[in-house]
């Protein structure tokens, strides 16, 4: 019974009034990008456009979205729930609502929002809910955070066509991907930051359906 409720917590996403409260003081990060140098929380160059992936467990996501050519910067982050300022150990109860999330800031003239989508549902796998594999829990949940209206529009049509693909490779799940305008987003801290650079052989959870996603 015990390991039912605890389950059921995880995959439920809570109350805003039930959410831990957080922190007015953000949570201390790295400076910098560990692979590339820049600047993690910028200033950013002008021209350049954000969007926020949540694929599951941020570590892998993020080593796949810093090698796309034209990304500017990745960091790994929480979004999509109440909490403010949480920690790592605060998101995993699934008492913040957050998601574990990677911001990519990258330059529109070099890599299209497009090439982004296809990369986001191709290597994950949207149609899970609350996990993805062995990876349970609201902070697993998939989502894509936007910035503007053109990307919102961009992504749903993204979505609707690789449901369309999905059914005809013969999948029969269901996309539960969050498609938003992006709110807060927490940097997690220095450890988390570009973790699978600092630590090759760590986890990596990332797990497509094989379908191509025909954008």
């Amino acid at each position: 019974m015990f390991l039912t409720e605890m389950f059921n917590k995880k995959t439920t996403m809570p109350d805003p009034q039930n959410a831990l409260p957080g922190r007015e003081a953000e949570i201390p990060t790295a400076a910098r990008h560990f692979v590339n140098g820049h600047a993690l929380k910028g200033p950013y160059p002008a021209g350049y456009k954000q969007v926020l992936f949540g694929m599951g467990c941020f570590w892998g996501a993020e080593r796949m979205l810093w090698q796309i050519p034209g990304v500017h910067v990745t960091a790994a982050g929480y979004s999509g729930g109440f909490t403010r300022n949480p920690t790592y150990q605060e998101t995993t109860t699934g008492l913040t609502g957050h998601t574990e999330v990677v911001l990519v800031v990258y330059d529109p003239a070099k890599v299209s929002f497009a090439t982004l989508l296809k990369v986001f549902f191709e290597e994950h796998d949207p149609t899970q809910g609350m996990r993805q594999g062995n990876d349970i829990g609201t902070m697993y949940r998939s989502a894509i955070y936007v910035e503007d209206d053109a990307q919102l529009a961009e992504a749903i049509t993204a979505r609707d066509t690789f449901q369309a693909a999905l059914a005809k490779a013969g999948h029969k799940g269901g996309i539960t991907t969050e498609i938003e305008r992006a709110g807060a987003f927490y940097f997690a801290d220095a450890d988390h930051q570009q973790y699978l650079a600092k630590n090759p052989t760590g986890y990596c959870g990332l797990r497509g359906t094989g379908v191509s996603c025909a954008i």
